[in-house]
């Protein structure tokens, strides 16, 4: 390590090109000594990120990124020396492999488990992610446009993923205008997929869902209305055009999808609307099959739908929702089952008709398999007496 601190500080370039070419090959290692062994060359690493040569910029990110994530010593010693400030001036680069280096070394940074505690909060200012120019920056990067490409969006939209997860500051994520420019990065995942079969789009929607889904449930209805106008269509026939690629290439995102679909209908009618107003509820209903968590989902986003009143129910019957539901009800998940009972129950209250059509179909024996169950018993007994009495 001496030797190779010694070759790293030397005046000659290819010398201290080829000593940060090995304490990356050692910065891939998984114990978490060996991280601790290259030390002493950290904070060289740290400040060559000012150095003029773009390769050896990316190299000594893609390096200070497996050394954090393996050691906690590491973080301790390289954030007192600023390595927040030091990444934040790396942002400014024109260079797309130095700026896909830089997502990867801060998304590495914001996974610490003391990231929520030192790393992201304003309160540390100038040493701190929130406190820094890079959550302007990084947005400013993930705005859709010929600039963007995908390794540069995955990378940050995975950075930006970690900072909400942290709940530290999302009202400040939000002001910066963070849901009207992941929404239009939806947007233009969305018109990906359809022009190109290219593999690797899912890496990038699979944090935007998630960005998205996990801001909405702490934004308010004010913030969501000013940003997110997109024109709620557009905005719900995007994500409708990622859940029938995720179904056809990656099943396994399709909660993702489904459940920033449920935070999107919670509390809005506007999203509700455009559901129905695209023909929408026929797609999600093909999606049952898929699994039990899908499935839960599913039902999840019709209820948000039914909540909203008999206008809405009107959509959704008569339909092809009675079948489904009769079949959700032969399953044994008790998620599911519940809501379906849920679900029911909405329908009941708001189209009489359909708890008719309901006791037709033989719907009192199929919610007899339920009574027995602990967890749904009180339910499956006030759904019988709503489909036999109103």
């Amino acid at each position: 390590m001496q030797t190779l601190v010694g070759l790293l500080t030397s005046s000659q370039a290819l010398l201290q090109l080829e000593a940060a070419r090995c304490l990356h090959e050692l910065s891939h290692s998984e114990q978490s000594a060996v991280a601790e062994a290259c030390l002493p060359a950290t904070s060289y690493l740290l400040t060559y990120l000012s150095s003029h040569s773009s390769d050896f910029i990316e190299l000594c990110l893609y390096t200070l990124g497996n050394l954090i994530v393996e050691s906690e010593a590491v973080r301790r010693q390289l954030l007192p020396q600023g390595i927040v400030p030091a990444l934040a001036a790396c942002i400014h680069s024109p260079h797309l492999t130095v700026l896909e280096a830089l997502g990867y070394a801060l998304s590495q940074l914001l996974q610490a488990k003391e990231a929520p505690d030192m790393i992201i909060p304003t309160s540390f200012a100038g040493s701190s992610v929130l406190g820094s120019p890079l959550p302007q920056h990084m947005l400013r990067l993930l705005q859709p446009g010929p600039k963007l490409t995908l390794g540069v969006a995955v990378e940050f939209a995975w950075c930006l993923h970690y900072i909400i997860c942290s709940q530290v500051n999302n009202t400040l994520l939000i002001t910066h205008g963070a849901l009207s420019t992941l929404g239009l990065l939806l947007l233009d995942v969305a018109g990906a997929v359809q022009r190109t079969e290219d593999a690797g789009l899912e890496l990038v929607a699979c944090p935007v869902l998630r960005c998205l889904s996990n801001l909405l449930t702490e934004a308010a209805a004010e913030a969501v209305e000013e940003q997110m106008q997109l024109g709620d269509e557009r905005v719900m026939a995007a994500l409708f055009i990622l859940l029938q690629f995720f179904l056809q290439k990656q099943p396994s995102l399709l909660p993702e999808g489904l459940w920033l679909l449920n935070n999107l209908t919670a509390n809005s009618p506007g999203f509700c609307t455009s559901l129905l107003s695209l023909d929408l509820i026929e797609p999600l209903l093909q999606l049952l099959p898929v699994s039990n968590v899908v499935s839960a989902l599913v039902l999840t986003v019709l209820c948000n739908v039914a909540e909203k009143g008999p206008a809405y129910c009107q959509h959704l019957w008569p339909g092809p929702l009675l079948p489904s539901l009769l079949g959700m009800l032969a399953l044994s998940d008790t998620e599911v089952v519940g809501q379906s009972l849920e679900l029911l129950q909405l329908l009941f209250l708001y189209r009489p008709e359909a708890a008719r059509a309901f006791l037709q179909e033989s719907g009192l024996q199929a919610l007899g398999r339920h009574e027995a169950a602990a967890q749904l018993q009180d339910r499956v007994h006030a759904l019988q007496q709503t489909a036999l009495h109103g």
